[in-house]
C-alpha cells in the first residue's frame, strides 16, 4: 500500500487543531470580518447572566458564555425587529430583546452599548 500523500497527512493534522482554534473561547469573542455588525449592545437576562448581540440589517450574531449562535432578519409586520434561526427568534423592540423558544420566553434588557 502506498504511503499517504503528504496533502492526506496535512488534513489529517489540520482538521484537528482548526477544530480546536475555532472552538477557543477567545476566536469565539470574535465575529469574522465579513459579517460586518454594525450595532454591538450588551443585555442582561434571567437565568443567562449578560449576553451580547451584533446585528446588521441582515443578520445579528448572539454570544453567551462562549458560544456564538447566528439567526437571520425576518419581515416582521408587528412591533419590534426579528431575527431567527433553527430554534429560536430574537425579538427588539427598544431596550428589550425577547428571547423566544416556545414554549419558553425570555426577556432581557440592554445594559449599555458595548
Amino acid at each position: 500500500m502506498p504511503a499517504p500523500t503528504l496533502s492526506l497527512r496535512l488534513h489529517r493534522f489540520a482538521t484537528p487543531l482548526l477544530a480546536m482554534l475555532l472552538s477557543s473561547p477567545v476566536l469565539a469573542m470574535q465575529s469574522p470580518w465579513w459579517e460586518n455588525y454594525d450595532k454591538r449592545d450588551e443585555y442582561i437576562c434571567p437565568r443567562k447572566g449578560p449576553i451580547v448581540l451584533e446585528r446588521n440589517d441582515s443578520q445579528a450574531s448572539l454570544l453567551n458564555d462562549g458560544v456564538r449562535s447566528t439567526f437571520f432578519r425576518e419581515p416582521s409586520s408587528g412591533l419590534g425587529v426579528r431575527y431567527r434561526n433553527d430554534r429560536t427568534t430574537l425579538i427588539l423592540r427598544g431596550d428589550e430583546l425577547t428571547l423566544e423558544q416556545l414554549p419558553q420566553r425570555l426577556v432581557c434588557v440592554r445594559t449599555e452599548d458595548v
